[in-house]
């Protein structure tokens, strides 16, 4: 075991009782764990709206206040979970990996429940209490109970740079393989068109749509949970109880963590309201909903052909510049959009697959930003904080889900959409085309300026801050 730092003892097991050191199985495994994740959170993300206005009959109004006030709950259920498994000590399976075995079959069951489609026949009333409790009890409960530790566990994964920018590359493949899964097959089995040419949703497809992504979703966390280990350790000792203000003022010292806490909100602000306005974009302003598979299939397509070079770019340039001059091009190709006002399917989605390389090589990175932020804050208050950190991270995350789930609804309401009708007016189509390409065009830009002058961990400071853990380790 290495050094004693305030109360936490810390070492790294790299054989030992797991039987093999950091490889191939463990970053499919980490994968695995965001595909899982992912089979709730995207389909959420790009499609729980839909059913709220088109099948359940609810108003944008009602939808955005819900999302929103939602986040308010998880401000204290996020930063619960990480202090819970901050504080728990290591058990043979690790500190992180057991909460992924306990809570996968809850949050699937909990994804379920929120597209029941026969909630449509019941008062108003009563579905609003339905999409209340359920969306809580999944977003704020369930997913948080699990993200939380799966999230923090890249951190124990391996202590190598290296390891750890694979592990947030291999997740990023994960998530993007669900998002193909989620948006190329989800707009074939959930719209229809009708006898007069419109497009339409059909309800039942969705709620047997979640029960699949449901057991897939099991059977991936099930891969992750078996596939990776723990090595790196940190034995709590008994120290002195902190307090939620000392708490808050040592991740107040975190630079880092705030400034990508902005570049998160941002992100997610940009890239949901986005996903979400696709679906209206595509229903209304193209009038060919089966197109959004197409765009699904590029958008992750961009993706998964910068993966194999990821590493090898975030190494020799550094993950900090490769990841600001990916959103800068991202952001410039949405403004790109907007102004040209394309109407040709084939030319928009040319235009989107290069915006997508942009933003994909930001998110290809951005789990390894995490765990450099964790080892930051380690030098910084001399304690090692896993799960807090992330926790951070998370409700970040979901507070940029909730802001463009709100506005999209807040949105929606504003540009005179009108839920009930089967064709919306030509200026509402256009309103929705200017959402759809502005507003993920400015946040894009936002959050290249955020990472370039306010985030500090550029590739010169990681190597240091390795350095010094490494040598307090004795290792």
């Amino acid at each position: 075991m290495g050094e004693k730092v305030q109360g936490i003892t810390m070492g790294e097991r790299d054989m030992g009782a797991w039987g093999r050191p950091f490889g191939i199985r463990d970053k499919v495994g980490y994968m695995f764990g965001d595909f899982g994740n992912d089979f709730s959170f995207i389909f959420a993300s790009s499609y729980l709206m839909i059913f709220y206005t088109k099948v359940l009959g609810l108003s944008g109004v009602a939808v955005g206040i819900l999302f929103m006030g939602a986040r308010l709950v998880d401000a204290f259920t996020d930063v619960t979970m990480g202090r819970i498994v901050d504080h728990m000590r290591s058990a043979p399976q690790g500190r992180f990996r057991p909460w992924i075995r306990w809570m996968s079959v809850p949050v699937a069951a909990a994804s379920s429940l929120m597209y029941l489609y026969f909630v449509r026949d019941w008062a108003y009333w009563a579905r609003l209490v339905y999409v209340t409790v359920t969306y809580l009890l999944w977003g704020s409960f369930c997913y948080t109970a699990i993200n939380i530790p799966y999230g923090s566990m890249a951190s124990v994964i391996s202590a190598q740079v290296k390891d750890r920018a694979e592990l947030s590359t291999f997740r990023s493949i994960g998530a993007s393989l669900a998002g193909l899964v989620i948006g190329v097959l989800v707009p074939l089995a959930v719209y229809e068109t009708d006898p007069q040419g419109n497009q339409v949703v059909k309800p039942l497809s969705f709620t047997l749509t979640a029960a699949v992504f449901g057991v897939l979703a099991v059977i991936c966390y099930s891969l992750c949970y078996h596939l990776c280990r723990e090595r790196v350790t940190f034995e709590k000792k008994e120290q002195k109880k902190e307090s939620v203000l000392e708490m808050l003022r040592g991740l107040g010292r975190n630079r880092p963590l705030l400034a990508l806490v902005c570049g998160a909100l941002l992100l997610l602000l940009a890239t949901l309201l986005g996903q979400a306005m696709n679906n209206y974009l595509f229903l209304d302003y193209f009038k060919n909903a089966k197109a959004l598979s197409y765009v699904n299939l590029i958008s992750v397509g961009g993706t998964l052909i910068l993966a194999p070079f990821v590493s090898r770019i975030a190494e020799n340039f550094g993950k900090k510049e490769a990841g600001a001059l990916g959103m800068l091009a991202g952001g410039a190709v949405y403004l790109l959009l907007f102004f040209l006002r394309v109407k040709s399917i084939p030319v928009f989605l040319g235009l989107l697959f290069l915006g997508t390389l942009g933003v994909g090589m930001f998110n290809l990175i951005v789990w390894a930003f995490i765990t450099d932020i964790i080892d930051y804050q380690e030098i910084v208050t001399g304690k090692r904080e896993d799960g807090t950190v992330y926790a951070v991270y998370s409700f970040a995350r979901k507070a940029g889900q909730a802001l463009a789930g709100g506005l999209g609804g807040f949105v929606l309401t504003a540009v005179g959409y009108v839920s009930e009708a089967p064709a919306q007016a030509p200026e509402v189509s256009e309103r929705i085309y200017t959402v759809a390409t502005l507003v993920p065009g400015l946040c894009y830009l936002a959050v290249f300026l955020v990472m370039q002058f306010a985030y500090p961990l550029n590739r010169r400071q990681v190597e240091a801050n390795t350095a010094v853990l490494r040598e307090r380790r004795g290792r």
